[in-house]
C-alpha cells in the first residue's frame, strides 16, 4: 500500500482557513475552528503583552535590500526606535524586513507577527520577538492591538488591505484615531488622489482626508507621530520592565528606553 503524502503545518493551516471560508460546515467543525482561532488568539496575547507600545510598518515583502523603497524603510525603523516605539511589521521579508532591521541595528525593540504560508514566509533574522500566526485575521487583529500608529510603505494589494481595513476602523470610530502616514509621495500619488476624488465625490467625508499623512520625509514622519501620536495620548519613555516570575529576560542586545503601557 502507498503511503499518504506528509501534509506540513503550513499547507494545513492554509487548507484549513480555505475550507471555513468556503461556506457553512457541519456544527462540529465550526466549533472545533473557534476553539483554535481562540487559542491562537490567547497564545499571540501572552506573547506580545509587554512589548509596550509599537508602530506598525507595512509594505511590498518583494523588494530587497538594493531597492530604494527597502532603504528608506531602514531608515524609517531606526527613526521610530530613536522615538521610542517598539516597530512592528508582519515579520517577513522586503519592507518588512527593512523596518525590523532600522530598529533592531539600532538596539531599539523589534516585533514580528509572522503569517504560517507554504511558499512563504519565515521571520526576517531583525527580530527580538515574533510569533508566527496561522489565521490571516487574527494576525491583522493583533498588527492593529498593539499600535500606536501606522506607517505604509510602498507596496501591493497586502499593503492596500491592511490600509484601507486602519482606516475604516478609525472612520467608524472602532479605534482611535491615530496616525496613518503614507510614506513615498510619488508611489502612491495616484492612490491618495484617488481617495481625493471620493472625498470631492462625498462618498466620503471632507475630515477623513485628515486620516492620512503623505510624506516622502522621515524627519517629516517623525514630527507628525511626535504632535498626534506620543503627545496625544501622553507616552513616556523608561526603562523596559521584565516580569521575571513570567520568566521574562531583556532582549539580547536591546538597551533602548521605549513607551510604557498598563500592565
Amino acid at each position: 500500500m502507498q503511503d499518504k503524502p506528509k501534509i506540513d503545518s503550513k499547507t494545513f493551516y492554509l487548507s484549513e482557513e480555505r475550507a471555513f471560508l468556503d461556506g457553512p460546515r457541519n456544527r462540529f467543525k465550526e466549533l472545533l475552528f473557534t476553539f483554535k482561532v481562540q487559542y491562537h488568539f490567547i497564545r499571540a496575547f501572552r506573547r506580545l503583552h509587554f512589548i509596550g507600545p509599537c508602530v506598525t510598518v507595512f509594505g511590498s515583502a518583494r523588494f530587497d535590500e538594493k531597492n530604494i523603497h527597502y532603504k528608506q524603510a531602514v531608515k524609517v525603523g531606526k527613526a521610530l526606535s530613536e522615538l521610542g516605539f517598539a516597530v512592528m511589521t508582519g515579520g517577513g521579508p522586503g519592507i518588512m524586513e527593512a523596518a525590523n532591521k532600522g530598529a533592531y541595528l539600532n538596539k531599539g525593540y523589534s516585533i514580528g507577527c509572522n503569517i504560517i504560508l507554504p511558499l512563504e514566509q519565515e521571520p526576517n533574522p531583525y527580530l527580538h520577538k515574533w510569533i508566527n500566526i496561522p489565521y490571516f485575521f487574527v494576525r491583522k487583529f493583533l498588527l492593529l492591538k498593539y499600535s500606536y500608529a501606522f506607517v505604509v510603505m510602498p507596496g501591493g494589494i497586502g499593503t492596500l488591505d491592511e490600509l484601507f481595513e486602519a482606516m475604516t476602523l478609525i472612520q467608524t470610530k472602532m479605534i482611535h484615531h491615530f496616525p496613518v502616514v503614507l510614506f513615498g509621495k510619488e508611489y502612491h500619488k495616484e492612490l491618495y488622489d484617488h481617495i481625493k476624488m471620493m472625498s470631492e465625490n462625498e462618498s466620503i467625508s471632507q475630515e477623513d482626508m485628515n486620516l492620512l499623512f503623505l510624506t516622502d520625509s522621515v524627519e517629516e514622519m517623525t514630527e507628525h507621530l511626535k504632535e498626534y501620536a506620543i503627545k496625544k495620548f501622553g507616552l513616556i519613555k523608561k526603562p523596559m520592565e521584565t516580569r521575571w516570575w513570567f520568566g521574562e529576560a531583556k532582549p539580547k542586545g536591546y538597551d533602548k528606553d521605549h513607551f510604557s503601557q498598563s500592565s
